[in-house]
């Protein structure tokens, strides 16, 4: 797929079918753009023997050679039959610009399905249809219709709008940002996010990702390829169609499904995206990525020559969930040696309006240097006595004298501060009109940050899939359900296969009279609640179902009489069968626990308030499963109710540890079960000692699925535990090979520090300065879609270690994974490399890679063996190594 996408990017000729002289088409704009590709061009059009100074070709086949683009511009009707002389012309890639498919009802679906159909014969890629081009600056390929092209830069721009991607080119030209590349998407035939997102993460040229988004095609994969290069490369994001009223308009625009938009602001939080919400932002957050590094937390500095603007600052930066930097009292005291006396004393530094170009040199190098400030903000007015020109060249200097922090400035004012403002532009430093916006900036910049801290968070160790869940009692509980064509499990039976799970459940027994009623209540012991049992009545308490707080036998058979009597005349259609006993139970907080499947991202989990009130205030986050009990703590933290579950005032503290281990339980029932539609636990009783499941709803699919990978339904592969295995070396000792977790992290670094100085340099190709908490998260939190590290784990004195590792990386297109291995030294000898090669390269073929390569040094003999050894064809590298391949097909 890489090298097909090169062809898009790195063409050495293009075609372009529905070439023109008319210059209000499309045919005429695009050709006269490609006037600057250093390749070649071939106009086709039957009408005509020259445009703008090209030969002009009647059809494809008449061209000179096969080109490594097509470029069509021409009616959709006309589309099908253009890509069936394509396919037999042997044309691997082709752009459509036109528009008329999905998005211009009947007709147009049909012929999005004839021009699939076409492509998928032929095997063709196609970008678009529906869409403006593709422009790469640094080879001067113009092959849009847009007017204003930027410059080159380290910027790479994906968008689903033509209009957007043209104005924000547009605007990049006059703001000096240039772009590595822009890719406007249009209805993404086959061509999506991943795919782009996969080739500008590997491209040396491309620093940071921009997206415009409305809709996602295939959620799992452009999950794996943003968690995949966020780390390394800044994606920005803004997705359209948030509200009710945008989603219908992106349907009409792209002809797919916008989405729950709080489903994909978890899914960008998860993935480590910078998720914006206006145009504005798109723009002002490009050009921080562009000219500043990224904070180190959410303490702001304000510098200013005026207080009204640094309030107004201040306000925005509590409002977004930033803090006030607190200045160190050395930093104060030095401020106040050269600052005027009327000088603040505090953060926001306020300069006053007479403030000198020195006085703000000073202040800028003094806050920079403190080690409580994460950013600055410098603010400045138009005042009689301000050089604005000569304070941002002052800022530009400071900004890159001192510690890499970033500096963000709002220069207010139109004409006294234009020259200022100029020179902050050249000088690489960000600007705004407003301070808020440049509140709004760091703060995204912020959060960007603290989502990459946490993609790195170790997790605290968990039992993989927890030992006492019975998934196979649960799995014929589920079987026999749809095979009696239940689509609803009762109250029972959802507490059941809860229960199966490890989730704790207030216990209910089934009565049909009232004499069974009060023995189940002399059981369970009073109070009691009663619940009506109906297969017709999902919402029990909206029925007059549900009484609670029972004390003794008459008030058991008076509420038995009434709730009967009560729901007859409320539900006259509804099929009672009896009523339920429970235990009444202390509350202290009730919460919600549900899951539903979103028609984009799959299983969702939602956290937060529960009980009667819990739609009222709406106080809840989203996720996406699987859960580690990291992840689980972070759905429970994005609460309000998180915060009197600390124990709030005077209430007591509940045990939010026990929470999260019930989270990840519930995220491996829906992981086992696709089949589950939706599960409400609403509500779950935490109390000061143990939570607890009061009332649960599940819903079942019509029909069974059919999906032959047990995770298709999921947007993102949970722990691989298919990959686990036990095996003996040739000492006999037994040893465990499974899937590295990032809990791995404290033993994968004993195997590093356990390794010799020759192996680790064997394996990373140099000598590894410091095994630190960033290099070791890269190795244990792996996207187990596109990487997979196999571990060998021993126990010894009852301590486990892991005493080697073997991983493949993919590419993105599973053409091929490299390869790298590293066994302990004590463990040499034993056959063990040998053993996790053979298994990591059964994995590959599973996973469906074609190739694996390998590169090593060539001084390291043993690594040269074991190749030969396993079938690897070995060639040689550059000057210090060599390389190794083994074809899988």
């Amino acid at each position: 797929m890489k090298r097909v996408l090169d062809q898009f990017f790195q063409p050495e000729s293009i075609a372009l079918i529905g070439a023109t002289d008319k210059p209000e088409k499309i045919g005429f704009a695009v050709l006269h753009n490609l006037h600057t590709f250093k390749g070649k061009v071939y106009p086709i059009n039957p009408k005509y023997a020259e445009l703008q100074n090209l030969k002009c070709y009647k059809k494809l086949k008449d061209l000179p050679e096969k080109p490594s683009l097509v470029i069509i511009a021409t009616p959709a009707t006309t589309i099908p039959g253009i890509l069936t002389e394509c396919g037999k012309f042997g044309v691997e890639c082709v752009i459509i610009l036109s528009s008329g498919f999905k998005e211009a009802g009947k007709e147009g679906e049909q012929i999005y399905r004839d021009l699939l159909h076409v492509a998928d014969k032929y095997k063709i890629r196609i970008l678009g249809p529906n869409c403006m081009g593709i422009l790469v600056p640094s080879i001067g390929l113009n092959a849009t219709f847009a007017s204003a092209v930027p410059g080159p830069g380290r910027v790479a721009f994906i968008s689903q709008s033509g209009a957007l991607g043209s104005a924000i080119l547009d605007w990049a030209a006059d703001k000096r940002v240039g772009f590595s590349y822009f890719v406007s998407m249009g209805n993404m035939a086959d061509i999506g996010f991943e795919h782009l997102i996969d080739y500008f993460g590997q491209d040396s040229r491309t620093a940071c990702i921009l997206i415009y988004m409305e809709h996602l095609v295939n959620a799992r994969k452009f999950m794996s390829a943003a968690r995949a290069f966020a780390r390394s490369k800044p994606i920005v994001i803004l997705k359209a169609g948030s509200s009710k009223e945008g989603a219908r308009a992106a349907m009409l625009h792209t002809g797919a499904l916008a989405g729950n938009d709080a489903v994909y602001e978890s899914a960008f939080r998860r993935a480590g995206l910078i998720r914006v919400r206006t145009i504005q932002q798109f723009f002002d957050c490009t050009q921080a990525l562009a000219t500043q590094p990224l904070p180190a937390g959410k303490r702001l500095a304000i510098i200013t020559n005026a207080g009204g603007p640094a309030i107004i600052a201040t306000d925005a930066l509590i409002r977004r969930g930033g803090t006030l930097a607190q200045l160190k009292p050395e930093t104060i005291e030095k401020l106040s040696t050269v600052l005027p006396d009327i000088w603040s004393k505090n953060n926001p530094v306020d300069l006053s309006g007479g403030a000198t170009t020195e006085q703000f040199r000073f202040a800028i190098r003094t806050c920079l240097f403190d080690p409580n400030v994460d950013a600055l903000l410098i603010v400045l007015t138009a005042q009689q006595v301000t050089d604005a020109k000569a304070i941002a060249e002052v800022v530009v200097a400071e900004s890159k004298a001192v510690f890499p922090k970033p500096v963000y400035c709002a220069w207010m004012g139109y004409t006294s501060v234009i020259e200022g403002r100029t020179v902050l532009e050249k000088g690489k430093v960000p600007w705004y009109p407003f301070p808020e916006r440049a509140v709004e900036v760091f703060m995204h910049m912020a959060d960007y940050k603290e989502n990459l801290d946490l993609l790195s968070e170790m997790p605290p160790d968990q039992p993989i899939g927890f030992a006492d869940m019975r998934r196979k009692e649960a799995a014929t509980m589920l079987r026999q359900l749809q095979q009696a064509g239940r689509t609803q499990l009762d109250e029972i039976e959802s507490k059941d296969l809860l229960a199966l799970y490890g989730i704790p459940v207030n216990i209910s027994l089934k009565a049909n009279t009232e004499a069974m009623a009060l023995h189940q209540a002399e059981q369970l012991g009073y109070p009691v609640v009663m619940k009506i049992e109906s297969p017709d009545i999902w919402h029990k308490q909206a029925a007059g179902g549900i009484k609670t707080n029972i004390e003794n036998d008459t008030e058991l058979l008076q509420s038995y009489q009434a709730m009967h009597a009560h729901v007859r005349n409320r539900r006259p259609d509804a099929r009672i069968e009896g009523v339920s006993i429970e235990k009444m139970q202390p509350i202290q907080h009730e919460l919600l626990i549900s899951s539903e499947k979103d028609p984009v991202f799959g299983p969702v989990i939602t956290f937060g308030l529960g009980g009667s009130t819990g739609d009222l205030w709406q106080d809840r986050t989203v996720g996406l499963p699987p859960l580690n009990l990291a992840l689980a703590k972070r759905l429970i933290e994005g609460t309000k109710v998180y915060q009197l579950m600390q124990g709030y005032g005077h209430q007591t503290p509940v045990p939010v540890d026990m929470l999260e281990d019930v989270l990840c339980r519930f995220t491996y029932l829906l992981m086992d079960f696709p089949d589950i539609k939706s599960i409400e636990i609403n509500p779950f009783a935490m109390q000061p000692k143990l939570g607890i499941v009061l009332d649960a709803k599940i819903a079942l699919e019509r029909s069974p699925s059919l999906q032959r990978d047990p995770y298709a339904h999921l947007s993102i592969l949970p722990y691989p535990t298919q990959w686990i295995k036990k095996v003996k070396l040739k000492n006999k000792m037994e040893v465990l090979f499974r899937p590295i977790r990032p809990e791995d992290e404290p033993m994968e670094a004993e195997l590093a520090r356990n390794a010799s100085k020759q192996s680790l340099y064997f394996r990373f190709f140099g000598y590894v300065p410091g095994i630190d908490h960033r290099f070791l998260s890269r190795l244990t939190q792996v996207d187990y879609d596109r990487e997979m590290a196999i571990v060998a784990q021993v126990e010894e004195n009852g301590v486990s270690k892991i005493i080697g590792e073997v991983r493949i990386v993919g590419d993105g297109w599973y053409e091929s994974a490299e390869y790298a291995i590293l066994v302990a030294d004590q463990w040499h000898g034993l056959g063990l490399g040998g053993m996790l090669t053979d298994y990591i390269i059964e994995i590959a073929r599973a996973q469906g890679y074609h190739k694996i390569t390998a590169s090593f040094l060539k001084n390291n003999g043993a690594m040269r063996r074991l190749f030969e050894r396993k079938g690897f064809t070995n060639a040689p590298g550059d000057e210090d190594s060599n390389w190794a391949f083994l074809d899988l097909k």
